[in-house]
């Protein structure tokens, strides 16, 4: 599945909006590592028809990511969305499912068990060591924020 940096362009994210932490955590790792990608929380402005919105991004990304839990599984707009990516070619062999939580993600598409699934159940870290070398990126862990503050392990009195 591995491709060049040129081939990459905008990804995909589908998701539950019940696991909006977890994307907006995977978010912020492939906005740190420069690869372009439409995510529903932060590209749907107020006033926008938010139906058009994901259509639009959908016909113009090219590489689907799909977050698997219970939740997505169980999500209609998920479904939906997987469905149009597999019937798109451009999409072909662009198609990532990431399993965040055990689920039983066949039942959005029988096809899903023969992608390879990239593994966030685990270690994060080395999930996205994992994902970002479909696209022959070096996975770097963020440094830490120097003006975030320290939580202090003494007891106060």
């Amino acid at each position: 599945m591995r491709l060049s940096r040129a081939a990459k362009r905008e990804v995909f994210l589908s998701h539950s909006s019940k696991d909006h932490d977890f994307v907006t955590r995977l978010a912020r790792v492939l906005r740190r590592h420069k690869i372009r990608y439409w995510y529903s929380a932060t590209h749907i402005a107020g006033a926008k028809q938010w139906h058009d919105e994901i259509g639009d991004a959908l016909a113009r990304c090219d590489w689907f990511l799909v977050v698997l839990t219970p939740d997505a599984v169980r999500s209609p707009w998920v479904k939906r969305e997987l469905l149009y990516a597999l019937s798109e070619e451009r999409y072909s062999e662009r198609i990532i499912p990431v399993l965040r939580k055990p689920s039983e993600y066949s039942r959005l598409s029988w096809t899903l068990p023969e992608f390879q699934i990239v593994d966030l159940t685990g270690n994060f870290d080395v999930g996205c060591r994992q994902l970002l070398r479909v696209w022959g990126v070096e996975y770097k862990i963020a440094a830490k924020d120097p003006r975030r503050k320290k939580k202090s392990h003494r007891k106060r009195v």
